[in-house]
């Protein structure tokens, strides 16, 4: 396969990429540079692909929020440090964690916490204890939350 790319090449490839699924930059311009473009035409693609609509850190990162909430039900903990991981800005993480309702985040972290409390199978209480909380904290949700949540359980 022919490892360089004109930049309109690299565009069109890149369009593709960005239309299948939403991406961030990093993503991005990590391709770019896997398709051996100079700075100059990372940085010219990368506009070009902004000014088209088809790179948008702000819609990337409320589809990321809401998608990694609802099918892998993550916490905004870890929600947002993998958003931080991918260098999205302060404000798109707080706009993509309004994109979460807290009816929607107190169900989910309800459900999780009792599946996961119910499909441990643990005598030691305190054993059955650490392992829930660290398999919620683990999932992204607050201390306080999962805390309370295990007092809540253990009374059952």
């Amino acid at each position: 396969m022919n490892s360089f790319f004109t930049p309109k090449e690299a565009l069109l490839k890149l369009e593709h990429f960005c239309a299948y699924q939403e991406r961030c930059h990093a993503e991005v311009v990590a391709k770019l540079y896997s398709l051996k473009m100079t700075s100059d035409e990372i940085d010219s693609i990368v506009v070009q692909l902004i000014e088209s609509n088809f790179l948008n850190e702000t819609r990337f990162a409320c589809s990321f929020a809401r998608g990694k909430h609802r099918i892998k039900f993550w916490g905004k903990i870890r929600i947002t440090n993998e958003l931080k991981a991918r260098q999205i800005s302060p404000a798109n993480i707080t706009l993509a964690l309004k994109e979460i309702s807290s009816e929607e985040y107190g169900d989910t972290f309800s459900q999780l916490s009792e599946r996961c409390w119910n499909s441990i199978h643990e005598k030691n209480i305190l054993k059955k204890r650490k392992k829930f909380c660290d398999y919620m904290l683990r999932r992204g949700y607050e201390s306080f939350l999962v805390y309370d949540k295990v007092k809540e359980l253990e009374q059952v």
